[in-house]
């Protein structure tokens, strides 16, 4: 899949946001202000897993390689996976870790 296709905008599952894509050659697989995101891919950007159960944050972590990442856990099957926080993540991320 090439990074035009993987870089869309989207209406956030959870919120009902509307997110635009990235503009600085990355993309987007979460929602910028709750942090959700959906289960969609089996390896990363494949777009090919069924579930689309929602993928709730579960936790912030350091990675010393890949820097901040958000922890989700799908709502429907419990598979964990890693996202990669965006620079313009920063409020919902420090709100995210308020409650906790």
């Amino acid at each position: 899949m090439s990074r035009r296709t993987e870089n869309t905008g989207f209406t956030c599952k959870n919120c009902d946001a509307v997110i635009f894509p990235l503009t600085n050659g990355s993309y987007r697989n979460h929602c910028p202000i709750c942090l959700y995101s959906l289960h969609m891919d089996n390896k990363i950007g494949d777009r090919k897993n069924n579930c689309h159960g929602l993928m709730k944050p579960y936790k912030i972590q350091y990675n010393g390689k890949k820097g901040w990442q958000i922890v989700h856990k799908c709502k429907r099957c419990g598979a964990k996976k890693l996202n990669r926080i965006a620079p313009d993540d920063m409020d919902a991320v420090i709100s995210f870790m308020g409650k906790y």
